[in-house]
């Protein structure tokens, strides 16, 4: 499901650039689930059984929640990307909002099978992204929703409560996106303090590493992921092939990096 996300946000980021259709929910909905559903046919497409839907109820069978019928929800979905994408002509509504609003009626209409929480929440980034809001892709409302699942039902309960009002659950939703805000600056604080330190530690250590392993280096504690080859590294310094092996190795064997083959 991890890697399924990460493909749902890579094609989300390019997806932004154009409008919202049904086929783009249906195809981001079988990225989500790829390999996950116990009945791998239904990944990609609308349900289209009335004893399949699935009902919310409480306490003493009271009927909570009931999803519009099957043959409803293909126009269902057209209405509800013709309003994600919105126009010249339609009064203004902030993205956040807008996102808020796609968010609630894709859990309301139920439109698949199974994976729908999935495809909410992934749907989620696509009006802000296309609004320019490049920030919100590396905010993770998933894991605040996964931590109160109680709080999320009742913004749902109560909008239907109170006839259709967004209000609760604009409210509840806009807290999250604040609580995730806030976790992504401590996530970066606490990465900045990283390098910081590491960028102390090597200062401490006079003659130890030359010029260019320094770089490689701060380089390496900014991007912890990053690759680096004797080629790209005789590029970066204007060195001898030979002399950035020795320079890459020299980091090696004090295990500040790890070598591993790629290809031949």
């Amino acid at each position: 499901m991890i890697l399924n996300n990460y493909f749902a946000m890579q094609g989300i980021r390019e997806l932004a650039q154009n409008p919202l259709t049904p086929d783009t929910v249906l195809e981001l909905h079988r990225i989500v689930t790829d390999g996950t559903l116990e009945h791998p046919e239904y990944a990609g497409r609308l349900q289209d059984r009335d004893d399949q839907r699935v009902s919310v109820w409480g306490d003493g069978d009271q009927l909570l929640h009931r999803p519009p019928p099957v043959n409803e929800l293909p126009a269902r979905l057209e209405r509800l990307c013709a309003f994600a994408n919105g126009s010249d002509d339609t009064p203004y509504m902030p993205a956040v909002v807008r996102a808020i609003v796609v968010h609630f009626m894709m859990g309301y209409d139920h439109y698949c099978e199974e994976g729908n929480g999935r495809t909410v929440r992934a749907l989620f980034y696509w009006p802000m992204l296309r609004e320019g809001y490049w920030l919100t892709e590396y905010l993770s409302i998933s894991q605040i929703l996964r931590k109160a699942p109680a709080q999320y039902a009742r913004a749902f309960l109560m909008t239907e409560d109170e006839g259709g009002d967004l209000t609760h659950f604009v409210l509840y939703q806009l807290g999250v996106i604040r609580r995730a805000i806030d976790d992504l600056h401590e996530y970066l604080a606490a990465k900045a303090r990283e390098i910081r330190e590491v960028q102390s530690r090597l200062k401490g250590l006079p003659g130890e590493f030359n010029h260019r392993q320094l770089a490689v280096l701060d380089h390496a504690a900014r991007n912890p992921t990053a690759v680096h080859t004797a080629k790209s590294h005789d590029a970066s310094h204007r060195v001898t092939i030979e002399t950035a092996r020795q320079d890459l190795r020299a980091l090696e064997a004090r295990g500040a990096l790890e070598r591993f083959k790629i290809s031949k």
